[in-house]
Order: structure tokens, then C-alpha cells, then sequence
């Protein structure tokens, strides 16, 4: 199974860093039997990569961070007992998983909300995910409510209780929740390709996918006068190395957590 999964990332390492004549190559690559850059120089000479590249940085790291924040402050009072008519609510928002609008009523509806062709698209509509909130709820359940009563007694609120006491508790929890928005906002395409016109507000994946499936982008293809056809197929697996590896760079920093917090998060309903 390790082979498997890692092979084909190795497969496009090695084609990414290869001469046109070994990347047209039938057969496996495992490492590059001549080596040449021309292919990567061609992908991080491009703007519109770039352009992307920002985008999608902005988007996984401002829509990661807003979701854990309102993700918390849905979750935390839904996981008090106290909370009058909590299981009303949580049965509500528990809903809205299962059933949608569809394509149609979502595109009317994010229209009037003035948000087409705007960078907040990316963040706002997605902005608490159900099944994440409701692991960071049980999560939350799982807490000793003694904590809770002695901070009270010592004068704490909510607000503090929920800083002080809940959030640092749920490290694990929290960084799970973080890798899975994170890798969601980073490989989401669909949304940018829907409601957004402006180039320069496009994401680095809707680059990618023109790239590898629909051969769209002359430019960034290598149709340039500096770039030859031949580097076409080095061009797609460069690019696509380029928006890999800063999910690669980031997930180690949070392994550790991931299956720690996502068994937590799963054991009281």
C-alpha cells in the first residue's frame, strides 16, 4: 500500500525534473536518467502561477483560521448541557449535511449576497463545516465539567472558560480540523472556476487544471517562444509538484495530532 501511494508522486518528481525525450519515456520513472530544469523554470517564471499561488495561500490561511474561530463558537455552546433547546439546534444544523440547495439555488444565492468574483467566495460560504464542528462539539462534550464549575467559581465566564480552559485542551483536535480546511481550501477549484471571472483573483488549482486537463494555457504550457511543445508533459508534472509540496511542508508539523484528535473528536455523540 506504500508503494502504491507513494510511486505516482515519484512517477511526477521524476518527469517534472526530466529531458522531454526521458519524461515521453513508456515505463516507470523512479529517478531521472538526464535531468533538466527547463520545465520548472518555465512553471516559476510564469505570473499567472504566482498569482494563483497568492490566492491560494491567502485563501488556506485566512479561511483555515476564520473556520476554527467560528467553528468554536458554534461548538462550545451546543456541547453545554445547559444550552436551552441545544439538541433542537445541532439537529438543525446536522440538516444542512445531508440536504442541499444544489448548484442553481447556491449560484442565486452567493450572487445576492454581492460576493461573485470576490476572494471572500472562497471563505465566507464554507465557512463552518458540519461534520468538523460536530467533532470539535464532542470533543468539547468530552471535557470534565469540573473544569468548568471550578473556573466558574473562581469568577471566569464563558468567554474565558472557552479561552483559557477549553481551547488549550483541544490542541490535538483543533490541528486536526486545521489540516482537513487546510487541504480542503488548498485543492478547491470548483467554487473559483463558478464564480469568479477576474484572472488575478483566480487560485493556483483552476491554473493547474487548465494546465493538465484542459490544455487551455498556451503560455504556461511552454507555447512560448523561450519553450518548446516538447516540454509539455515536464510542464504538467513541475506544476503539479509546485502545488503539492506546501501541503507536504505543512502536514508534518501536524501529523502528530491527527489521529490523536480525530479519535477523541469521535468518542461521545
Amino acid at each position: 500500500m506504500c508503494v502504491a501511494m507513494i510511486y505516482p508522486f515519484v512517477h511526477i518528481a521524476s518527469i517534472s525534473v526530466s529531458s522531454p525525450a526521458e519524461a515521453s519515456r513508456f515505463g516507470m520513472h523512479i529517478y531521472p536518467k538526464e535531468v533538466d530544469f527547463t520545465a520548472w523554470k518555465q512553471v516559476l517564471d510564469q505570473k499567472k502561477i504566482w498569482i494563483g499561488f497568492g490566492n491560494s495561500v491567502f485563501r488556506t490561511v485566512v479561511g483555515t483560521f476564520l473556520t476554527l474561530v467560528m467553528m468554536a463558537l458554534c461548538a462550545y455552546p451546543l456541547s453545554r448541557k445547559y444550552l436551552p433547546h441545544r439538541n433542537v439546534y445541532t439537529m438543525i444544523i446536522l440538516f444542512t449535511m445531508f440536504f442541499g440547495g444544489g448548484i442553481i439555488p447556491t449560484y442565486l444565492l452567493i450572487r445576492s449576497l454581492g460576493l461573485m468574483n470576490s476572494v471572500w467566495v472562497y471563505i465566507v460560504p464554507g465557512l463552518v463545516p458540519t461534520f468538523s464542528m460536530l467533532v470539535l462539539r464532542n470533543f468539547f462534550m468530552s471535557i470534565p465539567a469540573e473544569l468548568e464549575e471550578s473556573a466558574k467559581i473562581d469568577g471566569a465566564n464563558d468567554v474565558r472558560i472557552l479561552l483559557s480552559i477549553v481551547l488549550p485542551l483541544s490542541k490535538p483536535v483543533l490541528a486536526t480540523l486545521a489540516l482537513w480546511s487546510a487541504v480542503g481550501h488548498w485543492n478547491s477549484w470548483f467554487d473559483a472556476m463558478l464564480y469568479i471571472t477576474d484572472e488575478s483573483k483566480q487560485v493556483l488549482q483552476t491554473f493547474l487544471r487548465n494546465i493538465v486537463i484542459t490544455n487551455t494555457d498556451a503560455e504556461t504550457l511552454g507555447r512560448s517562444a523561450v519553450a518548446n511543445i516538447r516540454y509539455e508533459a515536464s510542464i504538467k508534472a513541475a506544476t503539479i509538484m509546485f502545488a503539492v509540496l506546501p501541503i507536504l511542508v505543512v502536514y508534518p508539523f501536524l501529523q502528530k495530532y491527527f489521529v490523536k484528535g480525530t479519535m477523541i473528536g469521535s468518542l461521545k455523540g
